[in-house]
């Protein structure tokens, strides 16, 4: 840090006093000792602003965040030091056990507590690790079954948001419920399942739970950001304005908040704002994943950033090869991004403990780019999941002989004339059908007018999603009268309960 921080009088005239980044600092400390933890975090923030490499200040910015309770901001600033600041400084390695054992990560306290002891044997922070490696390690045998099963929380919300982004919704939902069971006060596991819902067409459910978040947690803002996105695609477009408003306010610290944040008014269109965020992340060294290039490459392209954005672009194929095509900067897009193009998805959906999710996978593979390779691979020869009813509709797409499930496919075409290409909320509307053809079949209920069910599913789809739509809107668009599709609303209804 620079030393030529006081101001000084010289020949009469006043220099003026411009405070540095140690400046700062040493007023950081002195707060810190006070135990004035708010104050001595504005200080070291500012100091760390002023001075963004120097290790000292992260570090003991760190070590007020801990104090204060946010350890995972705690966490990225030691993290961001050892990694790119100075690896030496691995005192740091204790402070993140500290952390860790805190969060309940155990694991992860016990590997940092061994990399300290290894780095620093004699370190000032020695005693302290080895008293934290023997508390981890009491009773080895509780340390599995009770310390360690925590760690289940990071895999099984990893595990929920993959399956999330890949639309495979009811494995998504009952993996967020145990999470949420388990950690009651796991605010993100709620937000998760809110965005399932929704795009399983229950916008009523996904509203409470983000409702009941904002009551227990309120300032949430990834409930405020997703409240903001259901209104979107709902059509609420002056509710989306007023959240807007709420959200230009915000100023996050966290790169997740700013990631949650950038990501969310790109959604809603609003490319200039997420420019602003997600740009910010990238020029801090974020390290992001597919999501955030593709986002950030979407946002600069529609900001007049071309250049920039195609930069972007080649480092999120990288990450995703499959997203080669959908560049924002492609007119062909649409018929390129959805589901139905995504083969390793398709897989992960038939190999679904749900019957509609299986179907909709095979549904999926006949509108496919990649269909060749899904019928023909031995992923679909190999699977034990498959009842009679999913192999009976995997030998009409290979024979084409007559089959129940060739009207099932016959109604799923209907909808693909309007809804193409499938993303999570369209999947919505076909699980909802394979659900009620799954039911129907085990029944013995005849497919026979096609465009009747159709119709009864997407009105049913859209009464849930609490979208505007009548009966008489259905029927015309399906060319059926309104008493026949008023009939066979109830049958869906009868089926889905």
């Amino acid at each position: 840090m620079s030393k030529n921080a006081k101001a000084t009088i010289h020949k009469g005239k006043i220099v003026s006093f411009i405070p540095t980044g140690e400046y700062y600092f040493k007023k950081g400390i002195k707060a810190y000792h006070r135990r004035d933890f708010l104050n001595a975090k504005k200080y070291l923030e500012r100091a760390l602003q002023l001075e963004p490499g120097e290790p000292m200040i992260a570090c003991q910015l760190a070590i007020v965040s801990t104090e204060l309770g946010e350890f995972e901001h705690s966490n990225r600033l030691l993290h961001l030091i050892l990694e790119d600041l100075d690896h030496e400084m691995v005192e740091c390695h204790y402070f993140l056990a500290n952390n860790y054992a805190h969060l309940g990560f155990f694991k992860d306290a016990y590997h940092h507590a061994m990399l300290y002891l290894q780095a620093d044997p004699d370190g000032d922070f020695s005693e302290d690790a080895e008293e934290l490696l023997e508390l981890l390690s009491f009773e080895a045998g509780e340390l599995e079954d009770e310390f360690y099963q925590q760690d289940d929380l990071i895999v099984k919300q990893e595990q929920a948001r993959d399956l999330l982004e890949s639309g495979y919704l009811p494995k998504a939902i009952e993996i967020l419920k145990e999470v949420i069971e388990e950690y009651p006060e796991y605010w993100s596991a709620y937000n998760n399942l809110a965005l399932a819902y929704f795009y399983l067409g229950k916008p009523e459910k996904a509203e409470a739970i983000l409702n009941e978040v904002l009551e227990r947690n309120p300032g949430n803002l990834h409930a405020l950001c997703n409240k903001m996105i259901f209104a979107h695609y709902q059509g609420r477009f002056k509710y989306v304005e007023q959240c807007m408003a709420s959200l230009k306010k915000i100023q996050p610290l966290l790169s997740e908040h700013q990631f949650k944040l950038g990501t969310s008014f790109a959604l809603v269109g609003e490319y200039e704002l997420a420019y602003v965020w997600l740009k910010k992340l990238y020029k801090t060294g974020y390290d992001g994943d597919g999501p955030f290039y593709y986002w950030l490459s979407y946002s600069a392209f529609h900001t007049g950033h071309e250049t920039f954005a195609k930069a972007i672009w080649n480092k999120l194929l990288e990450l995703n090869p499959e997203k080669e095509g959908s560049e924002p900067w492609n007119d062909n897009q649409d018929q390129i991004s959805g589901l139905e193009n995504m083969s390793g998805s398709i897989f992960q959906k038939m190999e679904s403990d749900y019957v509609e999710e299986r179907l909709f996978a095979l549904f999926l593979t006949t509108v496919s780019n990649k269909k060749e390779e899904i019928i023909t691979s031995k992923k679909l020869f190999q699977n034990h999941k498959f009842t009679a009813l999913e192999k009976e509709y995997i030998s009409w797409i290979r024979s084409g002989k007559p089959s129940r499930t060739a009207d099932a496919q016959e109604i799923a075409e209907l909808f693909y004339e309007n809804y193409q290409p499938i993303g999570t909320i369209e999947a919505g509307l076909y699980l909802m059908w394979f659900s009620v053809f799954a039911e129907a079949s085990k029944a013995g209920v005849r497919l026979k007018n096609k465009r009747a069910w159709a119709g009864a599913v997407e009105y049913t789809w859209h009464k849930l999603r609490s979208e505007k739509v009548s009966q008489q809107e259905m029927a015309k668009r399906y060319d059926i009268s309104t008493a026949t599709i008023g009939k066979y609303v109830k049958l869906v209804q009868e089926f889905l309960r």
